[in-house]
């Protein structure tokens, strides 16, 4: 399974909505709170881009020197329709700073120095020490996996409810008339997480770790070849 800083990690490499928290700042409207642009530079540290004018923008350029502290909390939500959507959390807190001259006209770069990251998902909650989020790498299906669910669910619905046949004591027989209605919500590069509707959350793991979408594809037809047998 990926580790909890590795899905904290991908978490915030993900195009998941997240919001920047600052202690007593307050806004007019909560989407100037979020970041247009995210990255994590080479010392695990996050740089976040705003408006320049943004009330976000002026609190760390008002306390630079100072120590002004922040968190991003990140949201994220399955991509398919599904009862309780949202997946899990991501919180990285620390140190914010303006950083001039790495954004173009008209906004700016905040560089948030990681103190502390956490993560509560579908795989529990578990806390992240700045270094582990630093080594860590995101996951490598992270840019395709909204779209890669999407496909699953609309064009593989058939496919996808064969998988109760592997359920053991939780499934039926996996013929058409015993199908669980099933929708994926989840997939990385060590298996795919399935919700049958009736009967719970199922993973799936793939006989070994994928690295790209074609190593995916070949795991997944070996996936519904062991559900079709």
């Amino acid at each position: 399974m990926p580790s909890a800083a590795e899905r904290t990690r991908t978490l915030v490499q993900s195009t998941c909505s997240a919001v920047l928290l600052v202690p007593g700042l307050s806004v007019i409207h909560p989407d100037q709170l979020m970041p247009d642009s995210r990255s994590i530079g080479p010392e695990g540290d996050l740089f976040l881009g705003f408006p320049s004018g943004s009330p976000v923008v002026r609190a760390a350029t008002r306390a630079q020197g100072d120590e002004l502290t922040a968190v991003l909390e990140i949201t994220d939500v399955a991509p398919v329709s599904v009862p309780h959507r949202i997946r899990g959390r991501a919180r990285v807190a620390g140190w914010l700073t303006a950083v001039p001259g790495l954004a173009q006209p008209g906004r700016t770069m905040l560089r948030l120095e990681t103190g502390e990251a956490s993560v509560d998902d579908l795989w529990g909650f578990e806390e992240v020490e700045p270094e582990d989020f630093r080594d860590a790498v995101a996951d490598p299906l992270v840019a395709h996996e909204a779209e890669l669910l999407q496909h699953l669910h609309a064009a593989h619905s058939e496919q996808m409810a064969s998988l109760s046949a592997l359920l053991g004591d939780r499934g039926e027989c996996g013929c058409a008339e015993h199908r669980l209605d099933a929708v994926p919500v989840s997939v990385d590069r060590f298996g795919l997480r399935v919700r049958f509707v009736e009967d719970g959350d199922a993973r799936f793991e793939f006989p070994d770790p994928v690295r790209d979408i074609g190593e995916l594809r070949r795991a997944m037809h070996i996936l519904f070849e062991a559900a079709a047998c």
